[in-house]
């Protein structure tokens, strides 16, 4: 039903900014992991979305043929990706953790922007509620109308 599809395209968003938010606090959350059960230092991780296309009828056909998507389809989230850009190396000889010249890779995770993606990630959110309220709002005034 056509007055649904805003409301699936936030709750589409309010599932990927959970995802999201659920990464970043892994992140947090292994910011001083130098040994992970891969080996080596903590490398953090991001969410990849991509564009989500509804439905399976004839205009679902001709949007994919015409690589066309149109605005509330939403969004969904394709993997969880490594960012294995190599970390800061500190010196500490003693650290079981160091290699033969005494250096110890530390996790690439810098705390203020894995905050900073926090709280974009926790005002999308926000957002998509917001979305999903005045959609609510709008269809339970149309149900008023025909009283």
């Amino acid at each position: 039903m056509g007055m649904f599809l805003g409301i699936d395209a936030a709750a589409s968003g309010l599932t990927a900014e959970r995802l999201r938010m659920d990464v970043i606090s892994n992140n947090i959350a292994n910011a001083n992991t130098t040994r992970t059960a891969e080996g080596g230092a903590y490398h953090r991780r991001y969410v990849v979305f991509e564009p989500r296309e509804t439905g399976n009828g004839f205009s679902s056909f001709l949007k994919k043929s015409m690589d066309k998507l149109e605005a509330g389809d939403g969004v969904r989230a394709v993997g969880i990706e490594a960012d294995n850009t190599q970390g800061p190396l500190v010196y500490d000889p003693g650290n079981p953790d160091a290699n033969a010249q005494g250096y110890v890779e530390r996790p690439n995770v810098n705390i203020v922007s894995e905050m900073v993606d926090m709280i974009t990630a926790s005002r999308a959110y926000e957002a998509n509620t917001t979305t999903i309220n005045a959609a609510k709002s709008m269809v339970t005034k149309a149900l008023e109308i025909g009283k």
